[in-house]
Parts: C-alpha cells; sequence; structure tokens
C-alpha cells in the first residue's frame, strides 16, 4: 500500500482556483497547477484497503489503489500505464466526471476521501508531458470496415479500441468538429479543447478515420451504410431535450441549453467574435439545478451577464449524506460548482409558471411559484423575476428517434433508449449500441465504459475472439 498512515496523518487537499475576477475574463479551465510533492501525499493516503470500494464506484474498473500507490511512490510512468490499463480518456474524466469513485472510498466512511480524480488528471498530464503517451496503432489487420455514428467519448472509446483491435474504422460526425458534447457541450473552462484534439491526433496515428459534417440518415444514406461496413456502432448520445411547456416558450430568447452552449465554446475557439445567443448585459435565467445549468452559469458569468439566477424544482440537498445514501452510494448533496463560485443566485422548490414578453415578442421576465415536498404549488408565492435570457437544462429524454434509428428499425426499450443485448448488440444484425443512446442521459465514466464494452461485442462479431476488455457486465446495466 501507500503510506500506512497517510490516510491518518495527512488532511485532504485540493488545487486551489484562480481568482473569480481572473477567470472570468478568459476561457480557461479554472484550477491552478498542483505541487506534485502535495499530489503525491495526496495519493499516499489511499489505504489500499481489503474491499477497495472505489472499484465498485467506478464504472470503468479503475485500477485506483494501484497508481495511487505507484504515484506516492513517485513511480510516474508506472502510474501512467496502469491508469491507461482500463481508461482511454482519463483527461476526460480527471476533468469532467462528479467521481463516484470518491464517494464509494473506504476513507470517506468517517473522513474526507482520497482526491482520486485530481491524481489521475495530473498522472495523464504529465505522462503526456513526458512523451508517455504515444500511438498504439495495430500489428494486424483483420480487413473489417466499422462504422461509429457518433464522436462523444462512447464513441471515441468504442472507436479507438477496435482500431488498435485491428479493424478499419471510420469515425462518422454530423457536426463540423470531432467531439459530439465534449466539443460543443463542455465549456472550456471545465475542459479546454486542446485535450481533445491531442487525443485525436493519437487515434488519427493510429489509424482511426473522421469524417465530420456527416448526418446519417441525411448525408449518408442508411443503406449505404450498411452495405459499406461489416458492423456499425451507434454512438449518437441522448440528445432529445425535455421541454417546457409552459406560456411563453416561444419568445424569443428562450432557449435549450444545447441551443446556447456552443456558441460560448466557438467563441473561445476564435470562431467567432459575437455569438447569436449571448449572456451579455441581460438578466439569465437558468432552470435546471444539473452540471448543464452550472455550465450556463458559468458561461453567462464570462459574457458578462447582468445577473444570474439558476431554478431547481427539487428541494435544496443537505450538505452531508443523507440517511437514504448510505455509503458507497453516490450521496445527492449541495455542491457548489466553479460558476457557481463566480457568483449569482440559486432558488430550490421553485416552479417556472410563465414567460412573460415585452411586447415585441422577447422574454422579459419569468414567473415562477414555489413548491411542496409533492411539487405542488403553493398558493401567495407566485412572484416574477427579470429575464431577457432564460436556457432550459432540465436534461434529455433519450436519443432522437426519427431519421438514422427509425431507417435501421431497431427496437426501443420502455425508457425509449435502443434496446441491446449482453454484447451491446441491436435488434439489427451487425448494429451495436454504446452510451446515452442505449442507456439513456448518463456519466462520461459510464460513456467510456460502454464504448470499450461495445467494442468487445463487435470484435467478437466480427472475429469470434474474446480479446478486448468489457468493464461493463450485463448486470451492470439498467434494466429495462
Amino acid at each position: 500500500m501507500a503510506d500506512p498512515r497517510g490516510f491518518l496523518t495527512t488532511e485532504r487537499a485540493t488545487p486551489r482556483s484562480r481568482p473569480v475576477f481572473l477567470r472570468l475574463r478568459d476561457w480557461r479551465e479554472v484550477y491552478e497547477e498542483f505541487e506534485r510533492p502535495r499530489l503525491e501525499g495526496q495519493a499516499g493516503r489511499c489505504m489500499d484497503c481489503g474491499v477497495p470500494f472505489c472499484h465498485q464506484g467506478c464504472p470503468l474498473g479503475n485500477l485506483i489503489p494501484e497508481w495511487n500507490d505507484l504515484v506516492w511512490r513517485r513511480d510516474w510512468r508506472a502510474a501512467a500505464e496502469r491508469l491507461h490499463a482500463t481508461n482511454n480518456f482519463p483527461e476526460f474524466t480527471g476533468t469532467l466526471c462528479p467521481a463516484p469513485c470518491e464517494a464509494a472510498c473506504v476513507v470517506g466512511i468517517n473522513g474526507d476521501p482520497v482526491t482520486i480524480k485530481r491524481v489521475e488528471i495530473s498522472i495523464v498530464d504529465r505522462a503526456w508531458d513526458e512523451g508517455w503517451v504515444t500511438p498504439q496503432p495495430p500489428v494486424t489487420r483483420t480487413g473489417k470496415r466499422v462504422a461509429v455514428v457518433g464522436s462523444g467519448p462512447a464513441g471515441l472509446a468504442a472507436a479507438q479500441q477496435l482500431t488498435r483491435a485491428g479493424h478499419d474504422v471510420v469515425v462518422l460526425e454530423r457536426a463540423d468538429a470531432i467531439g459530439g458534447l465534449l466539443r460543443y457541450g463542455i465549456p472550456e473552462f471545465k475542459m479546454e479543447k486542446w485535450r481533445l484534439d491531442r487525443r485525436l491526433e493519437q487515434m488519427r496515428a493510429e489509424g482511426t478515420e473522421f469524417r465530420t459534417n456527416v448526418d446519417v440518415g441525411v448525408d449518408l444514406p442508411v443503406e449505404d451504410l450498411r452495405a459499406s461496413y461489416d458492423a456499425v456502432v451507434l454512438a449518437g448520445g441522448a440528445t432529445a431535450w425535455r421541454e417546457l411547456p409552459v406560456p411563453g416558450r416561444e419568445l424569443a430568447g428562450v432557449h435549450q441549453a444545447m441551443e446556447y452552449l456552443p456558441w460560448g465554446n466557438r467563441v473561445a475557439r476564435g470562431e467567432v467574435d459575437v455569438p447569436p445567443i449571448t449572456a451579455a448585459g441581460k438578466h439569465v435565467v437558468v432552470i435546471g439545478g444539473g452540471d448543464t445549468g452550472a455550465d450556463c452559469v458559468g458561461t453567462a458569468h464570462r459574457q458578462g451577464a447582468l445577473s444570474v439566477t439558476q431554478l431547481e424544482i427539487m428541494p435544496r440537498p443537505p450538505r452531508v449524506r443523507a440517511a437514504q445514501h448510505p455509503w458507497p452510494t453516490y450521496p445527492a448533496l449541495f455542491r457548489v460548482t466553479s460558476a457557481h463560485e463566480e457568483g449569482g443566485d440559486r432558488l430550490y422548490s421553485v416552479s417556472t409558471v410563465e414567460f412573460l414578453g415585452d411586447g415585441d415578442g422577447a422574454v422579459r421576465a419569468l414567473k415562477l411559484v414555489e413548491v411542496d415536498d409533492r411539487f405542488q404549488p403553493v398558493p401567495g408565492t407566485e412572484r416574477e423575476i427579470p429575464a431577457q435570457l432564460v436556457t432550459l437544462a432540465m436534461g434529455f429524454v433519450g436519443p432522437q428517434r426519427a431519421g438514422l434509428l427509425a431507417e435501421l428499425g431497431v427496437e426501443l426499450d420502455a425508457r425509449g433508449n435502443v434496446a441491446r443485448d449482453e454484447s451491446f448488440a441491436t435488434s439489427a444484425a451487425g448494429v451495436f449500441v454504446a452510451g446515452d443512446m442505449g442507456r439513456g442521459q448518463s456519466l462520461i465514466v459510464w460513456a467510456i465504459a460502454e464504448g470499450r464494452s461495445a467494442a468487445a461485442g463487435v470484435d467478437a462479431y466480427l472475429t469470434g475472439r474474446h480479446v478486448l476488455p468489457r468493464p461493463i457486465e450485463p448486470t451492470d446495466r439498467p434494466i429495462s
């Protein structure tokens, strides 16, 4: 194990954030570099417990105690090898994952858990800096062609695994750049896109081909897709967003979060100077209290909003574990993200009643009402708050069914997601599914794990062999 007394003698520590007044002037990641000696001390807090429940919390099965021990012993290269053994993209999870592994950490039963996520990103960043991350092209080719539809984390993980297994893999993306939500949904201040770009260069060097501006079912007929490839992996995500059917929804200035957020990324990339949807000089209301809502909050701050108010219909979560979320489950807690540190108000137990217009067809205010524990309106609590920009960040209800899925004829499960069996195969021969398109809206760590598992299913289907790892077993997947 690492330091035998580390969890007793070393307190949990995390890196400092850049000052708010500085980081609101740019789109860079908010955290400062964590000094290596302090990071090694944090890795030494890992107990190497008899039953490492961090494994239970991580869908990828990351070898967390092993690379914590190696970092504490300053064998960073070996730590990087163990980290990459289970995770294709540690820099994605190290910046974006909510760290269910930390919620399951044994040290966290009656203390502060190990800073697993910070150790993870530090390992992979040093691996890149030292040149330890290199392309791994296949030694032999199978002659089989595989199309991966969608280039988010699930699609990229499946593509890299299948390329390394010797298949000819083409990733098809309907947007103008590769990355899915990593490219145009996640703001730069949470993950700068050079982290994504360097992985894509590694994948290109390994032999993966990327094609953008290809909307399968529109630009590429489904029959041509099936005829050109021996297998297809569907990894298009859960892109059908949840609507809010209240009066005034049609007013100008009321947008879905995924209509708003991509423009912030395009500004950060230097593609546009002034986005068509901006919070500059406006009172902003964000409806939805999750991560996407927080992304809208941080983006609005950087665009110069006059005020930002985030609404959530659920009651405010507790600051410590409640009885219904015992260790090692991932608890619903009151969390303050970097975006919330930057300002704004958060209102809980409120529901939107109506959007009010200014007479010219644009939203000027939002009428809300407080709700009880059954989400019923509390009489006498209605009020208005100013709003010239409203973003709806209430999650997604599943994949878009029209077009590709309808033409493929794949069966859907009870939740409206693409149904799949134990090998991640759909009801259409040779068609597999990974990530949110089959699982429903979920975490990036699940997307990568599903991409790796689906790749194992595709490889077995094409070759009859069982050589690729499959982190997710049938019992790990939700039952429809």
